[in-house]
């Protein structure tokens, strides 16, 4: 067995991590990611990126802090599929929740999908506590490029930052 060691930095996504963050998404997806970027760009929202010493992201994440007054709220947490389980989740939230605490607010929240216990076990590990289930959706691409809608059920979790 090898061990890699991956110096981890967080920083702002930019409009030229698109190209390199297929991984994260479909084109659609992408493209609503580039509409939260000129969102960042008036301070309503972070979005993050997670790079190695190459400057790629291995793993992206907004944290929306219109949802809810004195709220950061983490959502679109993505890690690179062969990266996953590698505490690079655990790096971008720690990182989310240190933009949270430079606004001087106190609390986190994010919504993780009914069906991703993984998911749930990382977040419920880094001290949120779910306290309300609600369903959610939005359109995403299909494999032939149409667009459909997706429905699922979501725990609700917060964590208050120290």
């Amino acid at each position: 067995m090898v061990n890699v060691v991956l110096k981890l930095s967080a920083r702002d996504l930019v409009h030229t991590d698109l190209a390199s963050c297929g991984w994260a998404g479909s084109d659609y997806h992408l493209a609503g990611v580039t509409k939260q970027l000129e969102r960042a760009r008036i301070g309503e929202v972070d979005y993050l990126a997670v790079c190695p010493a190459t400057n790629i992201p291995v793993a992206k994440g907004g944290i929306d802090y219109q949802v809810k007054d004195g709220v950061g709220t983490l959502w679109q947490l993505a890690v690179h599929p062969a990266l996953q389980s590698c505490g690079i989740g655990t790096f971008l939230i720690e990182a989310a929740e240190l933009r949270i605490r430079s606004r001087g607010l106190g609390q986190a929240e994010l919504a993780v999908e009914e069906n991703n216990p993984r998911a749930r076990a990382l977040y419920e590990r880094l001290g949120y506590v779910a306290y309300d289930s609600q369903p959610d959706s939005w359109d995403e691409q299909a494999p032939d490029g149409s667009l459909r809608r997706y429905e699922t059920m979501c725990t609700l979790m917060r964590k208050e930052l120290a």
